[in-house]
């Protein structure tokens, strides 16, 4: 009795028509419009109180985007005409809460999904979340990213050093006023926060383990990025790279003068292999061309504010910034799925194939192509859904009053 009891306290799940998202950042909200346009209603569910939570709560305050607005903007709806070329962080959110509004999307906040799991003898997908709710849907979008968890790397002597933060916590070089700063990690993050430090009269040096790509953010009136689309479509890659290798040599000079190699593959064919993204220069190069910020190599170990590094230079500072990324959370909450990767909860699958998985499963903004890859991605699973969407409700078992009541 005592069982039955318990059990009839338990919230029952509730049973969604359409589709499920998980992740109310801008592929989940590319998703969800795409779908609507199609006729087909969904819910997001958001573990933060806000929509693209990580651009509103995890960025640091100068922050543009890096591609002209035209590679960014979502499906159904470009960026206003009077926004700049380049949006900053303010704009970004503005533009979202806008595209929100238009296709009228309410995600439920605070609801960090636990696990989900494929039920096979419903034929449907169970989501359970922190809040103790329980969701029922036939088809299920992961929207959560590949940016959903600061990645924090192994140094010996890290928790010893005292004063650690990650790029996900820092806001403003105006705290680290006069202050010794060692930035850890050369992406466009770690550069761009080495410059904000640099404008606010920090000393940073920055870490490099590894090579790196540095191209000037335009060149010959465009953008970088936009001339290597435009070029791509005429040009085999190793041309383009060719081409963007000799451009950045007569821009930007030398870059392995200033402690910064690049690898011997080029940036797009290194981008299209691996996913690393060459950092796109917007002042941070001159910066370490005058010694305003230095160049160091790999970390040996870290002591109370001071680092010894593989070179065996020691040297002390105030405070650490680790620019080191970001990872997908997904093997945290989805269960037994053969989409994803365990090992780093990416789709097994290259792009343009990681957008469908089995059982109605799907993911949006996978494609280690920003912005641009999670649209793709977003009209892709629309298309695919609507296709099935008429035909599945029509069925008895899968209306949510007949699932209600056997669940």
């Amino acid at each position: 009795m005592e069982i039955d009891y318990l059990k009839e306290m338990q919230p029952r799940p509730r049973v969604i028509a359409g589709p499920v998202i998980v992740g109310a950042g801008p592929s989940g909200l590319a998703a969800a419009a795409c779908l609507k346009e199609r006729g087909v209603p969904s819910l997001i569910l958001e573990r933060s109180n806000c929509i693209a939570s990580l651009w509103q709560l995890k960025t640091y305050d100068r922050l543009k985007l890096h591609l002209p607005k035209q590679f960014c903007e979502l499906p159904l709806m470009p960026f206003p005409s009077h926004f700049p070329t380049y949006p900053d962080k303010r704009q970004f959110v503005q533009y979202l809460e806008a595209y929100a509004e238009r296709f009228g999307i309410r995600p439920v906040f605070g609801q960090a999904v636990e696990r989900a799991e494929y039920d096979e003898k419903l034929e449907m997908w169970r989501v359970k979340t922190a809040a103790a709710a329980e969701y029922v849907c036939r088809w299920l979008i992961v929207a959560t990213g590949e940016n959903a968890e600061a990645v924090v790397p192994e140094m010996e002597g890290l928790r010893e050093f005292g004063g650690v933060v990650h790029t996900s916590g820092y806001k403003s070089g105006d705290v680290y006023e006069g202050r010794r700063v060692l930035v850890v990690g050369c992406g466009n993050s770690g550069m761009e926060v080495c410059l904000d430090l640099c404008n606010h009269n920090a000393s940073p040096s920055l870490v490099v383990r590894d090579t790196v790509h540095i191209l000037p953010r335009e060149m010959l009136g465009r953008s970088t990025f936009g001339l290597s689309m435009w070029l791509l479509k005429w040009l085999p890659i190793n041309i383009v790279d060719r081409f963007l290798l000799v451009s950045s040599w007569i821009l930007l000079g030398d870059t392995a003068r200033y402690g910064l190699d690049r690898p011997k593959v080029g940036p797009l064919k290194l981008k299209s292999l691996s996913g690393k993204t060459p950092v796109l220069d917007v002042g941070t190069l001159d910066k370490i061309k005058s010694g305003d910020i230095k160049i160091r190599p790999g970390i040996k170990r870290l002591r109370y504010k001071s680092a010894e590094f593989v070179d065996g230079r020691v040297e002390n500072y105030d405070a650490i910034i680790l620019a080191t990324g970001h990872k997908s959370n997904v093997p945290c909450w989805l269960k037994k799925s053969e989409m994803f990767c365990e090992k780093d909860g990416l789709p097994k699958r290259p792009f343009p194939n990681c957008w469908k998985g089995e059982c109605g499963l799907y993911a949006v903004g996978f494609t280690k192509r920003g912005l641009l890859g999670a649209s793709i991605d977003a009209k892709n699973i629309a298309a695919d859904i609507e296709g099935s969407w008429k035909e599945t409700i029509s069925q008895s078992k899968y209306s949510p009053s007949f699932m209600q009541k056997h669940l």
